[in-house]
């Protein structure tokens, strides 16, 4: 086990940091004070971590990066962040991120972009989003690991852009209990570190059953993968024939073919196959997530909690008008988008068929891997794999100018960026993304069966 960072190098370094790549929303005024009253669970005892400033904190402000919750602050802990107090952690800070986790390059934040330490500070390249600080936290090696959430690949595509790990475990995995929702049915907490054996232990420790939360996996159903799992020496390994784009980068392929070379010596078999379905993925997104956005950014009306305009919040007879316009371009276009699709007449044409089509695409991940999915009761496919190598990212990241330019001429250019996460999140599949080289962001997602966790990053750590 490496050795856990010093804090007071940490804090030291932080000011300095923050200056330049705008990583933090709010810092931890005592991060040298840990509270373990509730537990003596010490299994992470003086570990540095930074949480994702959409996750909540009683001690910090939470503001998800919006002028709408500016000053908001929590009178809970989410139920991971609970988890690590009792482990013994220590807290940094809440880390920057796109506005209600919207966004995929780190830039859409009422406190501005995160910039990628990876590159020279004057070319001020994109982070990845939405959980950019969380990845720039590990990546400035501020922090032991830093907790994101990924609906669509907000923790794996900014750690291929930091060239660290992030991993997106199963869906209900761990407790979303304290995670203010962007899409319940795709939210997952992640993790991001830079040593896999770290990613792991603060996998095991957050890995709990949470009655708070209704889309926790149930006790039953954890002991049955328990149940279900096997010891492998060598895994049979699939290469998905339609994420093969020719957009991906000529490095990644120097990378990727070594990185198989590898494989094969050791011992694993590699094998190509087809999910058909996948070429679905975007579309069922971005039409199933905006429309879960549009719902649970409802309750932002300026009444209960967060930022209210006036005391009148009305204009031109609509109320809550002056109070909503604050919320950010790209929050706005998918409140937009997402109402379109729950509408009477989009309803069942947009909503209901990427629901069918979801289904699909579930039912064509479960036909190629052996392990059972105790969600479907899918028994597995003795003749199937083991796991699948995803590319992570189509492209390498762009200047902060010309990401939003893009996004200004087309507001969907950016969604392109999801291209290779977003299967994994549909069908709920724990994905680790990997770099293939140090300090440069390429990266290859290992992909597991639902609930098989454990194979996804034992994998990993037998390659470390």
């Amino acid at each position: 086990m490496p050795l856990k960072r010093s804090l007071r190098e940490s804090v030291e370094r932080l000011s300095s940091l923050q200056s330049k790549y705008n990583i933090f929303t709010s810092i931890n005024p005592s991060p040298y004070k840990t509270k373990n009253k509730e537990g003596k669970n010490e299994t992470l005892t003086n570990y540095v971590v930074s949480i994702k400033d959409n996750i909540v904190t009683k001690d910090l402000p939470t503001t998800c990066g919006s002028r709408i919750l500016e000053n908001f602050r929590s009178p809970f802990d989410a139920t991971v962040v609970k988890l690590l107090k009792q482990a013994g952690v220590h807290i940094l800070g809440k880390t920057n991120l796109d506005e209600f986790g919207m966004g995929s390059g780190g830039i859409h934040s009422i406190k501005g972009p995160v910039i990628n330490p990876l590159y020279p500070q004057e070319d001020k390249k994109i982070m990845g989003g939405s959980s950019s600080g969380a990845a720039a936290s590990v990546a400035c090696d501020l922090v032991d690991f830093a907790l994101g959430t990924d609906t669509g690949g907000s923790v794996r595509l900014p750690a291929c852009y930091g060239s660290v790990l992030g991993f997106k475990p199963s869906y209900g995995r761990l407790s979303r209990f304290g995670v203010i929702a962007y899409s319940q049915s795709l939210d997952t907490v992640g993790i991001l570190s830079k040593e896999i054996k770290v990613l792991q232990k603060v996998f095991n420790t957050l890995d709990k059953y949470d009655k708070k939360d209704p889309t926790s996996l149930s006790v039953e159903l954890r002991e049955l993968i328990e149940k279900n799992k096997k010891t492998k020496n060598h895994l049979k390994i699939g290469i998905v024939e339609e994420f093969n784009h020719e957009s991906l980068p000529k490095e990644f392929h120097e990378l990727y073919f070594a990185f198989l070379k590898k494989l094969a010596n050791l011992g694993h078999k590699i094998y190509p196959v087809s999910i058909p379905s996948v070429k679905n993925s975007l579309p069922i997104y971005y039409t199933l997530s905006p429309a879960e956005a549009a719902s649970n950014l409802s309750r932002y009306d300026g009444i209960r909690y967060g930022y209210r305009d006036s005391e009148i919040d009305i204009k031109d007879g609509i109320l809550f008008a002056p109070t909503r316009s604050e919320f950010g371009i790209e929050v706005k276009n998918r409140i937009i988008l997402g109402n379109y699709n729950l509408c009477s007449d989009a309803f069942k044409n947009n909503f209901i068929k990427a629901e069918r089509l979801r289904v699909d695409l579930v039912d064509e991940f479960d036909s190629i891997f052996e392990f059972p999915n105790v969600l479907t009761n899918f028994q597995g496919n003795p003749e199937g794999l083991d796991i699948l190598l995803v590319p992570t990212s189509s492209k390498l990241p762009e200047s902060i100018k010309e990401f939003g330019e893009e996004e200004t001429k087309s507001p969907t250019n950016s969604y392109i960026n999801d291209v290779f996460t977003v299967p994994m999140s549909l069908a709920g599949l724990p994905s680790l993304s990997i770099p293939l080289k140090e300090k440069t962001p390429i990266a290859l997602q290992i992909v597991g069966q639902y609930g098989d966790d454990s194979t996804v990053l034992d994998f990993v750590e037998s390659l470390s």
